[in-house]
């Protein structure tokens, strides 16, 4: 008796030892590079000025929440917020994350816990007698009813490994569901400002389509007159059609952008919310850039990535969990008896024990394959985890030199603005006292309009940038910006 309780408390302790082990990676992403600054060269402190604002770059600081609120824009603050609220692709992301967290208590419950279940049965039934030996025939009826449970020992953890699995592939759904929701509101921010960008781009051409005509058509007039030659009156004439054919094109461009932002809201394209005009958008002057360590962490996509090579480590357990034994117990308990009578006297009552261990032995080398398997499906997850860090780094290093640049090329752009407006006054003037022709004051208009549409599309470009820069910096959880904000 004693070799024996020896025996059995070596066998359990054993065991828990074994499957105290970890039969898999432990799921850490691997060490990633922390680089002193995002692009080829260090982005500066702040760009230039352009368009009356300087943006200034804060290293270390975290992303706003909403930071779309730093347009000052009441009616795009609008738009962000019902295509959050009405956005059918997101809602769908939302009950598809809210099906796979019921799907993982449903797992939980029934890999954990022991199951009960309760059996009643009532059966009459005829048994074959033998000739001569009996009356012809025997009918009779049972009655029972009993409890029945059953209960799998998770010795080697193979339980908790697919259940870690499981739970961190819906922690990778609420990650891509954050994703999905920041990229909405980019793009929504996005749509916005292009849409209001074509509509000043539009407005312009318009008008330099009106000054082209008049151009033709007073060279057509001087033609008649003998005052320039028919090259000239033909060159007009075309430069006015060119001019006019780059007008459908913008307006094409205006309704798709238009439509495609009416569904992003939830929409349908006939019913096209208006959009701010560009003048109306505050271009936001600090903008954060985050250090690389924070970035891993405040990006959902990194998150996402970091979740899987959980999952995939957890995979690798339960698959070399799988190889060891398996123990169950099951037990029952009731009453039956042929009669009510006697499954109500103490004659009638039943009840089981048992337990069952199970050795996998032979399977055709498929547990093997399995955790090799497994083993290679978690390597996968890591190398695609480094590539979406790389690419994280990227977006930020060029939405980072894509500001710079941008304020560069408005400033540039204002310059030639301002100098073509100056002439252009300078032009009208001396058509007003009669020193030049009808046709210079067109020609130099014309050139201001070129200049306008130019800074238009620059000014455009620089609260696109802005916004794609937001979205690259992600958002840290609140505790851990709270945390940020205490160092």
């Amino acid at each position: 008796m004693s070799f024996n309780y020896r025996t059995s408390v070596l066998a359990v302790a054993a065991a828990l030892a074994v499957s105290a082990c970890s039969f898999g990676p432990g799921g850490e992403p691997p060490a990633m590079p922390s680089p002193e600054h995002y692009g080829e060269q260090a982005q500066p402190s702040k760009t230039v000025a352009a368009g009356g604002v300087t943006q200034t770059f804060d290293v270390g600081a975290t992303s706003a929440p909403q930071w779309w609120r730093l347009y000052r824009s009441d009616a795009l603050d609008a738009l962000v917020d019902e295509g959050l609220r009405n956005s059918p692709t997101l809602a769908a992301a939302q009950r598809t994350l809210a099906s796979a967290q019921q799907q993982l208590r449903a797992q939980i419950g029934e890999t954990t816990l022991p199951s009960i279940d309760g059996v009643a049965q009532i059966q009459r039934a005829r048994s074959p007698v033998v000739p001569g030996l009996g009356p012809e025939q025997v009918q009779y009826n049972f009655f029972a009813g009993q409890l029945a449970a059953h209960y799998t020992f998770d010795l080697f953890g193979q339980t908790r490994y697919m259940n870690s699995a499981s739970a961190a592939r819906v922690n990778v759904q609420a990650y891509e569901l954050e994703a999905s929701r920041r990229a909405l509101a980019a793009n929504i921010v996005g749509a916005s400002i292009n849409v209001a960008a074509l509509d000043r781009q539009i407005a312009l051409t318009e008008r330099l389509v009106a000054v082209s005509s008049d151009t033709a058509n007073d060279d057509q007039q001087r033609y008649a007159l003998g005052s320039v030659s028919r090259a000239q009156a033909l060159g007009s004439k075309q430069d006015a059609a060119s001019v006019a054919a780059t007008l459908p094109a913008l307006r094409q461009q205006r309704a798709s952008a238009i439509h495609a932002l009416a569904v992003l809201l939830g929409r349908t394209p006939d019913n096209a919310p208006s959009v701010p005009a560009l003048d109306s958008l505050s271009l936001p002057e600090h903008v954060p850039v985050a250090v690389p360590s924070d970035l891993l962490r405040a990006r959902p996509d990194i998150q996402a990535a970091d979740a899987a090579v959980k999952a995939a480590a957890a995979d690798v357990g339960s698959a070399t969990a799988q190889m060891f034994p398996s123990l169950s117990l099951t037990a029952s308990m009731g009453r039956g008896g042929f009669s009510w009578p006697a499954l109500l006297s103490g004659a009638g009552g039943l009840w089981a024990i048992g337990a069952g261990l199970s050795q996998p032995i032979f399977h055709g080398g498929a547990l093997v394959a399995q955790r090799r398997a497994s083993i290679d499906a978690y390597d996968a997850s890591v190398l695609h985890y480094k590539s979406t860090v790389l690419s994280a780094f990227q977006d930020v290093a060029n939405s980072l030199a894509a500001l710079d640049n941008d304020a560069q090329t408005l400033a540039s752009n204002e310059v030639a603005a301002q100098a073509a407006r100056a002439a252009f006054d300078d032009t009208a003037s001396r058509h007003r006292m009669g020193a030049l022709p009808a046709t210079a004051q067109y020609a130099s208009e014309a050139r201001y309009l070129n200049a306008q549409m130019g800074a238009v599309r620059a000014a455009s470009q620089r609260m696109s940038d802005t916004a794609a820069l937001f979205q690259a910096m992600g958002e840290l959880p609140v505790n851990q910006q709270t945390a940020a904000s205490g160092q």
